[in-house]
Formats: structure tokens, C-alpha cells, sequence
């Protein structure tokens, strides 16, 4: 009786004192809500940086800076997996506030029978707030919180979004958390591809993962999974032979490795902001790893000359967009000789591989014609003595043959032409970010490798050339923002031309004749290994070897696709044999085999005319030139020089002597246009040219006018010259040498107006004066006289 009357006073207590404040209940009810209001975002964990490429394939991941695989959000949650969670954690999920009264007292009816915590009675809703809490302790006034907080989630996001926050943070065990990460690890697909049984699998493990791991307690977890399994047939979600195939499937075992197909693409994205996030790359998948495939395929031969590194990088012409991006050999030794470094934004010393623009811009300018001749005879400028790559001299070239063949010195002629400023200013306007420097810093050995570029930079300049000669042909006009950088993130949208144009940074015109000498396969004889490279789209190749061997660049273009290459060593060690067409060429032509051929560039003619030009000179023809040719020029070809080599000669009659009107009646000469190259031009020239025909010697007895048959070929007048130390330690000599146009001459050779000799022939001659400031002067046969100044210095003169 005194048990029962204590409990009907305290309901009457209670009762009154319900009655006399149930006016505040809302209010206290509303300060609960209020005082654990969760944030918009409730979840502020780091997280693992994720790249797909194109089609939504995954290429690789990043895990979070707190060593968890836990992958951005999701926008939805696969099908099979809501059915599964739902039946197996809240069968009532789209039908509670947030939390289920029922389930709460069924739990705690269970805890006080079993006398321990056997069940929480929390919802998916309580569970997504008890796990943006860090999983605090349970205890009861944990789970009015998580009640209240519940109750709040649910009035700010639908049921689906939160939904999406329970299957973006669960956790699956170990280091993993969240429905992504979980469905690569342990299953290695994403959850859009789940089965039954594998959805059922991810649906049981957020209960218990720390018990129930992939790979452990393999009992607990089958019977968990089939449990679950039965409870999904018995909702009729599926029918019993699907819920039997399923139980027949095996369990996970060891969690797999994620894909890594651009691992520097990825740290790439981290460092540029993109840490934490998804991104949707441009790339292929399957042409990514194609490509990575093919630098294994070359790494032994590379690694047997101690060759290690080597990257490449694959564009759309008209996007821009990166389709693969293999930033380093993925070898199994990645830790090995450089192999974490990304080449593709690692600047490296050019090699020749930015003649093809200097080409370019002096066609666009209109100073020279593809056929034009420029000298390749021995030069020095200062300490600078650039050579060609064979070592030998043609004394004059074609331009785009200089071009195709990549002769060193008539580059450096035409970019003296030119002006190195002028370059180097248009390099850094078309896309070239490595050329931090002033030009007077480079000089003239800007063209020969004396800056640095990456291969992000040249294949983005490669590609908006093409693109700008694509978009000419398909309008008939040009678009400013052709030329931009490459990218890999995907756009929603194409880019759309913006700003129309009837002028670009180079005409469609020059594009076009650049691309085509690039195509063109003479490569001097020491390079016969380009012969083995075929192809079955037309593609224009540039390759490029550094100083000392340092690094090796192949760079190819076709209306569609820009593939560039570099092999060498991230350490900048030389090696021999490590050069652009034997070991970068052959991996972009492996490359353009994996690529859909294209039709070759269309000529743009609207951007071209017709002029005469001179068939021996190159140059747009003179009155005097015999020898024509009628060739598709840019318009601006129309202002390049006229042919300076042509000369009209006075010849007698047996045209074996010139002669004078001191000597020959005018009316008994014969009057003939004449090639006439400089006499160290022709002294080359000739040898390598039959055709090339010697001006006939003036007449005895004729006075020649005055002429300029010697050309100092080494040294230039006003140079230094450092001698060399002999092996018994003194100081050598150097060799000096003349070009006459009438070898036969005698040249006599006079030192500070010692006289020390005469040649014939051969006009060269070993000369050792001492330190100091001397005169040369050189007397002919016929009086003609040559003189040079030059300074001796020694070795300590250096320091």
C-alpha cells in the first residue's frame, strides 16, 4: 500500500506541475532545437582529392591529410544500396522525423532485459549526427542530443540528402570511410556497379566495422550479409533467385589498391587548389594507360643506357583538353631515380626545339620564304660559336630545309635576323611561361637551347597553332583566344569563339608552310634512324637534343592531336645516345599509333599568293634571275627581300674570262646573270652543290674593279681567341682560315707585317702569336688585301 500510494502522489505532483508550466514546454522544446542547431554542412573532415576522367572513370585518389580514404560527397546514392541500408538499419526511414519513438523504447526495453546496451534504437538520421559528433560516448544525455539534432536534419534536407551524408561518412572499416571509398577497396568498382550481395556486404559493415572487416571474421560477416539478404527478398525488392545467387557470391578479402593512372596529375590538381575535391579530368582512361604502357614498353632500352625518366603528354587540337597525361615512367621503383618528379611541368633546357616558331614568325613577318637561303657557314659572336650537330657546314640552306634538317647556325642566323628581344617577347605571348628572364639573359643562344621549357608549354603552343589553322580554314577568320593554355579539368560547355579577328599572333598561311617543312623527313645522314618511323596520318615532328645529352624532346602535330615527349634523367644527368629522334621520336610515333588518324591540315589558300621566286636563291625573283619558280607563298611573303645573289657579269667571248671595258670593247662582252654567294657562303656552297658554277677569274690584263674575292672564315675581325695548352704545357696554336672565290690564287699571309707564309688552294694556316693585341692582313695575287684584328688571351686571362 505505502509503494502504491508514493507512486500515485508522485503522479499527482507531476501532474500539477505539467499543468501549471505546460505553457513553457514549447519553448524549452524550442531552445533544445535552437541550442544544438547543426551547421548547413555538419560534416568538416578532410578528403581524400579524386580524379575521373572523362566518362567518369576512375584514375586515381589522393587519401586525406588525416590518413582516411574518405572520397567527397556523393550526389546520390546508389539503388541497391539505399535498399539495402534502409532494410537493414531503418526500415522506417521515409516515414520518421528523424527519430523513431517506437525503435527507441523497443531498445531500451531490450538494454533493461539484457542489463548491458544491446541495441541504440538510432535511425539513419541519428546515426549521420552521431557520427558528425566523432561517435561521442552513449550515453543518455548523448541521445536526446542526437534525437533533437536528428529532428532539426531532417526540417533543413530532404530525406535523400541525408541519405547521401550517411553513405559519404560511414565508416567500412579500418581507414575507410564512406560508400566510394569502400566500394573501390574492397570491391574495386564504383557503387553504381554494386550486386546484391556486394551492396548487401557495404549495408552490414557501418553497424560494426571495427568486428566485421573484409578479410576478418568472414562467418560473422557472410551470415550478416545473408540475413540481410533475406530481409530485402522478404520486402519483395528482389525474388528468391536472386536473393540465392547472391548468397552464393564470395566475400571480400583484403582491400584492393586504388587505381593510380595519373599519379601526377593528380599531386598536380592537389597543388593547384583542387585538394579535397572531385574532378572530372579530360583524359582518357584507356588512352592513359596506353600511353603509360608504351614508356614501359621503351624503359628497358632506356634503363640500359642509365636512361630513367621519360614523360608525354596527349592534346585535342581544338579543345585544348589533355587526354593523357604521364608525367614520369610508372615503373615498380617509383620511388627510384626521380620518378615521383612530373616532367610535364618540370622545365627543362629547349635543345632546338623552338626553331619551328622562329620559322614560323619570320614567315609571318615576311622576311624570308620557305625557300630562302641562309647562310650556314662557321660563326662567332663573342665567346658564342654555335655548331650544327654533324659538325659540317652547307654554306647556304633553304630555310625550311634548315628547318627539317634542325641546322644550329642558320637558326642562330635567323634569329640575328630576327632579333632575339623581339623572340623572346613573342614566345612569352604565345603561351611560353619559363622565359622569366631578360632576353640579353639568353641572347642568341635562346634557339639553341640556352632557355628552359616545359612540355605543357610547347605541346599548348603546338596545339593553338593547329587550332588556329583549323578555325581559319573552317571560317576564313581568326579567333584571339585560339591561343590559351592546355587544360584538364572538364567543362560543362565547349568553349564558343569569342573574339573574332582578321589578324592572329602568327597567319594561318605561316602556320600551315611550318607545319609542312616539319613534315618533311631529310634528316642528315647521322640520323637515318628516322626512316623506321611510319605513320597513317601525315603528322609535322620537331625533335630536340640538349646540351651534353641532358634531355631529349620530340614534339608531333596533326589537325586533331598534339603529342610531345622528353626522355632523360630528372637529375639532369647526360648520357650518350640520349637523343630526340633515337630515343623521344620513336615514343611519339607509338603514340600517334594509338590516335584515330586525321586528314591532313587544308591549304589556306584565302592567306596565300603566288609569286615568282627564284629557283637558285630561295627569294622572291629579281629582273635577273633566269631560273623561276611560281610557288604558293603567305601574302606577306609579298614584302620578303628580292634575290641578292644575282649579279649581271661581263664576260669575253669564249665566256672563260671577265672582263672590263679597259680591256674589251663593250660591244664584244658577253652579258650573263650570275649565283653569286659571299665567298665563305660559296666556299661551302660549292662543295655540296655541282650546279654551283665559280665566276670565271678576270682576264690578264683586265684591271679588276674593286672586289671582295677573300672572306675571313676564323677568326672574325675584333675576336678573342683563348689557346689551347699543349700536353708539355705550352701554349698551341689555332688554326686560321680564308675563303677565296678563286682557290688557285696565292694568298700571302703577313703577322703585325712579319711576313709568315703562303697557301694555295687550301687557304688555312696553324698560328700561335703570343698574348696580346695583333694584325692580319692577307694579300691575293691579283693586290687584293684582307685585314683583321684579333686579341690572343690565355688560360688565366678566364678567371
Amino acid at each position: 500500500m505505502n509503494g502504491t500510494g508514493s507512486w500515485k502522489s508522485f503522479l499527482e505532483v507531476s501532474g500539477r506541475a505539467i499543468r501549471k508550466y505546460r505553457w513553457s514546454f514549447p519553448f524549452i522544446f524550442l531552445v533544445l532545437i535552437i541550442a544544438y542547431y547543426p551547421a548547413g554542412n555538419i560534416f568538416n573532415d578532410p578528403l581524400s582529392t579524386v580524379i575521373l576522367d572523362r566518362e567518369g572513370t576512375l584514375l586515381g585518389a589522393k587519401i586525406a591529410s588525416d590518413g582516411q580514404w574518405r572520397f567527397p560527397e556523393r550526389r546520390e546514392v546508389p539503388e541497391k544500396f539505399r535498399k539495402a541500408i534502409i532494410a537493414s538499419e531503418d526500415r522506417y526511414f521515409y516515414y520518421h522525423p528523424g527519430f523513431n519513438p517506437v525503435s527507441i523504447i523497443r531498445a531500451v526495453y531490450h538494454n533493461l532485459k539484457r542489463g548491458k546496451i544491446v541495441s541504440g534504437g538510432s535511425t539513419l538520421s541519428m546515426q549521420v549526427i552521431r557520427m558528425a559528433r566523432k561517435n561521442k560516448p552513449r550515453t543518455v544525455g548523448e541521445k536526446l542530443i542526437e534525437i533533437f539534432q536528428a529532428f532539426r536534419l531532417e526540417l533543413a534536407f530532404s530525406k535523400d540528402e541525408i541519405l547521401t551524408m550517411y553513405a559519404s561518412h560511414a565508416p567500412f572499416g579500418g581507414n575507410t570511410v564512406g560508400l566510394d571509398a569502400a566500394a573501390w577497396r574492397y570491391f574495386g568498382i564504383f557503387p553504381e556497379n554494386l550486386s546484391w550481395a556486394e551492396a548487401a556486404t557495404m549495408a552490414v559493415l557501418p553497424n560494426s566495422p571495427a568486428l566485421i572487416y573484409p578479410g576478418k571474421n568472414q562467418e560473422k560477416l557472410l551470415a550478416k550479409r545473408n540475413r540481410l539478404l533475406d530481409k530485402i527478398f522478404q520486402s519483395g525488392v528482389i525474388d528468391r533467385s536472386t536473393c540465392e545467387l547472391a548468397k552464393t557470391e564470395t566475400l571480400p578479402q583484403k582491400p584492393f589498391s586504388l587505381p593510380q593512372l595519373a599519379p601526377h596529375l593528380l599531386e598536380r590538381a592537389v597543388k593547384e587548389g583542387q585538394s579535397g575535391k572531385r574532378i572530372l579530368t579530360t583524359l582518357d582512361a584507356r588512352l592513359q594507360d596506353k600511353v603509360s604502357e608504351i614508356l614501359l614498353l621503351h624503359y628497358p632500352q632506356l634503363k640500359a643506357n642509365e636512361i630513367e625518366n621519360a614523360a608525354a603528354l596527349v592534346l585535342e587540337v581544338n579543345s585544348g583538353n589533355v587526354t593523357a597525361y604521364v608525367g614520369n615512367i610508372l615503373s615498380a621503383a617509383e620511388d627510384e631515380h626521380g620518378k615521383d618528379v612530373d616532367i610535364i611541368t618540370s622545365p627543362r633546357s629547349t635543345g632546338s626545339i623552338l626553331k619551328p616558331f622562329l620559322y614560323t614568325a619570320m614567315l609571318n613577318d615576311g622576311l624570308i620564304l620557305p625557300n630562302s637561303l641562309i647562310p650556314d657557314i662557321p660563326m662567332q659572336i663573342g665567346g658564342f660559336i654555335p655548331e650544327n650537330y654533324t659538325l659540317t657546314y652547307d654554306g647556304a640552306v633553304p630555310a625550311h630545309r634548315a628547318l627539317s634538317r634542325s641546322l644550329n647556325i642558320p637558326a642562330v642566323k635567323m634569329l640575328q635576323a630576327y632579333g632575339y628581344d623581339q623572340f623572346c617577347m613573342l614566345m612569352r605571348k604565345i603561351g611560353m611561361t619559363t622565359l622569366t628572364k631578360p632576353a640579353d639573359h639568353y641572347g642568341l643562344s635562346l634557339i639553341l637551347g640556352g632557355a628552359e621549357a616545359d612540355l605543357w608549354d610547347l605541346a599548348g603552343i603546338y596545339a593553338s597553332m593547329a587550332r588556329t589553322l583549323n578555325h581559319f580554314s573552317e571560317t576564313g577568320m581568326y579567333d584571339k583566344n585560339d591561343f590559351h593554355p592546355p587544360s584538364y579539368i572538364l567543362k560543362e560547355k565547349v568553349r564558343e569563339p569569342e573574339v573574332t579577328s582578321r589578324t592572329s599572333l602568327f597567319d594561318a598561311a605561316s602556320i600551315f608552310l611550318a607545319f609542312s617543312a616539319m613534315v618533311e623527313v631529310a634528316r642528315p645522314d647521322e640520323e637515318q634512324q628516322w626512316q623506321q618511323f611510319s605513320s597513317s596520318s601525315t603528322i609535322a615532328w620537331k625533335t630536340g637534343t640538349s646540351f651534353g645529352n641532358r634531355d631529349a624532346w620530340s614534339v608531333g602535330v596533326t589537325p586533331g592531336y598534339v603529342v610531345a615527349v622528353w626522355v632523360g634523367n630528372a637529375s639532369g644527368e647526360g648520357r650518350p645516345g640520349l637523343t630526340g629522334i633515337g630515343t623521344a621520336a620513336p615514343i611519339l610515333f607509338d603514340i600517334f599509333k594509338s590516335l584515330p588518324p586525321t586528314p591532313w591540315f587544308k591549304t589556306p589558300y584565302k592567306e596565300m599568293v603566288q609569286v615568282a621566286v627564284c629557283h637558285q636563291s630561295g627569294f622572291r625573283a629579281s629582273g635577273i634571275c633566269e631560273q623561276q619558280d611560281t610557288m604558293w607563298v603567305q601574302k606577306k611573303g609579298l614584302r620578303s627581300p628580292v634575290c641578292p645573289f644575282h649579279q649581271v657579269v661581263h664576260l669575253d667571248k669564249t665566256e672563260n674570262w671577265q672582263v672590263t671595258s679597259n680591256c674589251e670593247s663593250p660591244s664584244d662582252m658577253v652579258h650573263k646573270s650570275w649565283f653569286v654567294l659571299p665567298p665563305v657562303q660559296e666556299w661551302y656552297f660549292r662543295n655540296k652543290n655541282p650546279f654551283y658554277k665559280v665566276l670565271p677569274p678576270f682576264r690578264p690584263g683586265c684591271n679588276p674593279p674593286e672586289s671582295h674575292n677573300m672572306e675571313m672564315i676564323y677568326p672574325h675581325t675584333n675576336s678573342r681567341i683563348y689557346l689551347p695548352v699543349d700536353l708539355d704545357g705550352k701554349p698551341g696554336s689555332t688554326v686560321f682560315k680564308v675563303a677565296h672565290r678563286i682557290p688557285r690564287h696565292t694568298v700571302h699571309w703577313h703577322l703585325d707585317d712579319h711576313f709568315i707564309g703562303s697557301t694555295i688552294q687550301y687557304h688555312q694556316m696553324a698560328l700561335a702569336p703570343e698574348k696580346g693585341f695583333h694584325t692580319l692582313t692577307l694579300v691575293d695575287e691579283n693586290g687584293e688585301s684582307l685585314t683583321i684584328r684579333f686579341e690572343i688571351m690565355t688560360k688565366e686571362d678566364r678567371k
